[in-house]
């Protein structure tokens, strides 16, 4: 079955609003996981305007199950991971400005930088997980870098579904499907939501992890945390 980590980034932008505590960023990951959840992925960003460096090292020992950290990999962010350990590190292209991540690497071009960071991490026994498009020669230039995992961007897949789920999917099953014969894992995410989850999982059923977040915790305000966890795990299930 495919995991499901739940980003609680927007959960901090709520909190960093209004300064204080509310919501409890560190609580929430927790009732995260209580309900279900199979991971807590975060992104720090330089500016810390959502998810605080603090709010990491505060994690890190109350998270049960597995602890993702993604981010463009600068050296407080290289320091940051490899003091906290997490489960996995994401290693995403985002310029420090960026509202949200919008592109996947170009790992020809950054390969020898990409290579040193997977071996370096590895190192440390934490998984890694590269941030690709759906590029064929993108993958297995990933795949080169010895990461053991590529996270497969799929905004475009988003956008284009509610017009055609079958041209939308269609880049993303070959993707996957390269990755995995080259012994890559698979991860997805970027505005996946209950409307298109199920039907990617469908698709690539040997997913082993979504990471969703903005949709994710827009349900959980009509929902309830707990409902929306249930429902998007359901949507994993085949």
């Amino acid at each position: 079955m495919t995991n499901l980590s739940v980003n609680i980034n927007k959960v901090a932008t709520i909190r960093n609003a209004r300064g204080g505590n509310m919501p409890d960023v560190l609580k929430v990951a927790q009732d995260a996981e209580a309900f279900g959840a199979q991971g807590i992925t975060v992104h720090p960003r330089p500016d810390e305007r959502h998810i605080r460096y603090a709010d990491v090292y505060g994690l890190k020992p109350l998270i049960k199950t597995e602890f993702n950290i993604e981010g463009y990999p600068c050296e407080r962010f290289i320091d940051l991971i490899l003091k906290v350990k997490p489960t996995q590190v994401t290693l995403v292209p985002d310029a420090p400005d960026a509202i949200t991540s919008n592109a996947g690497w170009d790992v020809k071009t950054h390969f020898d930088f990409l290579s040193e960071l997977v071996e370096r991490f590895n190192g440390n026994g934490i998984r890694t997980s590269i941030f690709v498009g759906t590029e064929l020669d993108n993958i297995e230039w990933a795949a080169k870098t010895g990461t053991d995992r590529v996270e497969l961007y799929t905004e475009p897949y988003a956008t284009l579904y509610p017009i055609n789920k079958e041209e939308a999917i269609a880049p993303f099953v070959k993707a996957a499907q390269l990755a995995k014969s080259l012994g890559l894992g698979v991860n997805a995410g970027h505005d996946l939501s209950l409307l298109n989850l199920a039907y990617f999982s469908l698709q690539i059923p040997f997913l082993d992890e979504v990471s969703i977040g903005h949709a994710l915790i827009c349900d959980a305000l009509y929902l309830g945390l707990k409902e929306t966890i249930r429902q998007y795990k359901e949507c994993l299930v085949h």
